[in-house]
């Protein structure tokens, strides 16, 4: 099951991805639960909205040894969290827009999970009962911002900073994807999940032992090594196996 929120003639409805082409819109929703419709329209004619509203966005710092080391950073005893705003979220082929008096904006490719019910000090082991599935984010990063602050939630909070998708998908096993980032065609970032420092479980358990997570928070992961500078007219791309391509244009 691969879950997407489109525009449609009556608003924003989720829907179903059916093959490569078409979307079966449901009623309800993926966390209080849904029914299919009858209803299949065509994907070429349809919009593709961020897979899901977040009250929140938890994010991982520094969970990718590589990444660590392209900054000359030092590795972190524990998870390293800040928060992104759901303002900042943006869904496919949005564009990214950068503030014409930043400096240097940075792609940041990643495995980000969605939250399926409420969960407050979960374990480990307990983890994949509290996610609903997986997407792409992409954190981007004003980086000369986030020096000069000294921490990173203006940096990484700006309007469009977050951009999310394309789909929300539980048919795939986190602990070994291919990660893939292209700017402008070029790849720029390729790990696997399998190098996360914090896997999956851990950063649900950690988290949810420090604050409660709602049914459509979003956590992303953490990004590898390879992140750099975008600029206005680049167009970058964040692949995840098994999950599919965000692909924004930059402005």
């Amino acid at each position: 099951m691969k879950l997407v929120r489109v525009m449609t003639d009556v608003g924003p409805r989720y829907g179903l991805l059916q093959g490569c082409d078409a979307v079966r819109l449901i009623t309800g929703d993926p966390f209080g639960g849904f029914t299919k419709t009858a209803r299949t329209l065509p994907l070429s004619g349809l919009k593709l909205l961020a897979p899901v509203e977040p009250g929140k966005i938890v994010a991982v710092g520094k969970n990718y040894a590589g990444h660590i080391a392209e900054f000359d950073a030092k590795p972190s005893e524990t998870p390293i969290l800040f928060l992104k705003p759901p303002s900042a979220v943006i869904g496919p082929g949005d564009a990214i827009v950068c503030p014409g008096w930043a400096g240097r904006i940075d792609y940041e490719g990643e495995l980000a999970f969605v939250i399926k019910k409420k969960a407050s000090r979960v374990k480990p082991s307990e983890a994949g009962e509290y996610i609903l599935g997986y997407t792409c984010l992409n954190d981007v990063t004003a980086r000369d911002i986030q020096a000069k602050d000294g921490q990173w939630v203006r940096a990484k909070g700006f309007d469009t900073f977050a951009p999310i998708g394309p789909c929300i998908t539980g048919e795939v096993d986190p602990s070994a994807l291919a990660l893939t980032t292209r700017l402008n065609g070029r790849t720029v970032q390729s790990s696997s999940t399998a190098k996360l420092i914090w896997p999956v479980a851990e950063l649900l358990a950690f988290i949810t032992h420090c604050m409660t997570l709602l049914p459509g928070d979003v956590v992303a992961t953490g990004t590898p090594e390879g992140v750099g500078p975008m600029r206005p007219g680049d167009t970058v791309e964040v692949e995840i196996e098994g999950i599919g391509v965000l692909k924004n244009p930059v402005a």
